[in-house]
């Protein structure tokens, strides 16, 4: 895959209509439900941005950073052992908590779990998956199994963007030092899109929602011209100097 196309799944440059629509207020956010199973998962009908991690990266602080809330995600005290897609609503947006991987104290078969659902989930191209955060440990090295579904979002060209959690622990020389060592740790580092973010400091939160919100607007400005597209696709194709027959409703063009 060539850097341009790496470079491309995080932010398209097609993007219009930015900023046109009502910005999301992020504080109506809703606990919808979680599912076990990828057969109980509705279809889409609506923008989805996914939040993907391994187990104790700070994704549950990340989401209730975002909705302004304490106890929105649940901070567990167990780690891995939560195997569930759990959905999220933002007024016309869901937001996925995918499971947290990596925890090595658990049974195969529960690795299997993740392993099921996860990639179960970002398999179904018929879903309106926008974008996957991939949160990783800005502290750390990332892990094999970071490194896997990263290299997965590139070979599937998933858009994602990489988020640097907990970057209130480090330090402006040891953070500088990270953030060197990511190019070498990191596929592609260098073209993908990283936001340092802390749950502490809020650093990193404008920036994620800014992103949604282009996301978002581009979603429906989309979603919109291919209605256009059908209709006037359906709609017979009559002489400029006839007329539609009786009962025939022309398509009101100026919504």
């Amino acid at each position: 895959m060539t850097e341009l196309t790496v470079a491309a799944l995080f932010l398209r440059d097609d993007m219009t209509g930015v900023n046109e629509m009502k910005p999301l207020n992020f504080n109506k956010a809703e606990f919808i439900t979680s599912y076990g199973k990828l057969s109980q998962i509705p279809e889409s009908d609506r923008p989805e941005f996914a939040f993907s991690g391994r187990s104790n990266v700070g994704k549950s602080s990340l989401i209730n950073k975002i909705f302004n809330r304490k106890n929105m995600a649940r901070v567990s005290s167990v780690p891995g052992k939560t195997v569930t897609i759990n959905f999220f609503s933002v007024e016309d947006v869901y937001f996925v908590d995918l499971p947290g991987y990596g925890y090595a104290n658990v049974s195969k078969g529960e690795k299997k779990g993740w392993g099921d659902l996860i990639g179960g989930y970002l398999a179904d191209f018929d879903r309106d998956l926008e974008l996957v955060f991939q949160l990783i440990d800005m502290r750390h090295a990332p892990s094999k199994d970071d490194i896997q579904m990263i290299n997965y979002l590139i070979d599937n060209e998933i858009p994602f963007v990489i988020v640097l959690t907990k970057a209130d622990k480090l330090k402006p020389t040891a953070r500088k030092e990270r953030m060197e060592a990511f190019k070498d740790e990191i596929p592609y580092f260098e073209d993908i899109h990283c936001i340092p973010f802390s749950a502490v400091t809020g650093e990193g939160v404008d920036e994620l929602k800014a992103i949604i919100e282009e996301i978002r607007e581009d979603w429906y400005t989309r979603t919109e011209d291919a209605e256009e597209e059908d209709i006037s696709e359906e709609a017979p194709d009559y002489e400029d100097d006839s007329e539609p027959p009786a009962g025939f409703l022309t398509p009101n063009r100026n919504r």
